[in-house]
């Protein structure tokens, strides 16, 4: 029989009906999640972070202080969101003309980390266990287990499934942390 965890909201948290929130996340002050998103479980969502509907957060899911995740949104499991991350779910958006038809998806693999105050520009995919640095602005997809920096991205190397920067920047090599063997 598995063990049921508790979620923990804050009390100055919104979370409101409707929200699905998953067994052990824990949900801090200022933040807000509206019916329709979907939290998985073991997740942490820091302080003052906007979870709209239709956005969805995998299991074990870190998000960082003063997050928005938008309609459109999609992060798979284990991924890390650094504090103040930026998405977007427009590509040309105006306050007077609505383009709620037009929301387009940003996508993060598995086990990918966000550095803190990047910004993912819609529509990008961010792959498995890639390495997005902080402040680096993405506006085309991340391949897997990459390490991007900069604005606008470029990679500048690749990264192990633990996080440790692999040492050959073109092929991948022997992870100096965990001694996984990578060859891209």
């Amino acid at each position: 029989m598995s063990e049921v965890k508790m979620v923990m909201i804050h009390p100055l948290a919104d979370v409101e009906e409707g929200a699905e929130i998953g067994d052990g996340t824990r949900i801090w002050r200022f933040t807000h999640v509206m019916p329709g998103a979907k939290i998985g479980q073991d997740c942490n969502l820091g302080q003052n972070v906007f979870v709209m509907a239709g956005a969805k957060i995998g299991d074990r899911v870190k998000v960082q202080n003063n997050v928005s995740v938008y309609d459109g949104v999609v992060i798979e499991d284990d991924v890390f969101v650094g504090p103040s991350v930026v998405f977007t779910n427009v590509r040309t958006p105006r306050s007077h003309v609505s383009r709620v038809d037009e929301f387009t998806r940003i996508e993060v693999k598995k086990g990918a980390s966000l550095g803190a105050n990047c910004t993912l520009v819609c529509p990008v995919t961010v792959g498995e266990y890639a390495m997005v640095g902080a402040g680096a602005v993405i506006n085309a997809d991340v391949p897997e287990y990459a390490l991007v920096v900069g604005v606008p991205a470029q990679q500048i190397g690749w990264v192990c499934e633990c996080g440790a920067v692999l040492p050959d920047r073109k092929m991948g090599g022997t992870c100096p942390r965990c001694e996984k063997i990578y060859k891209f």
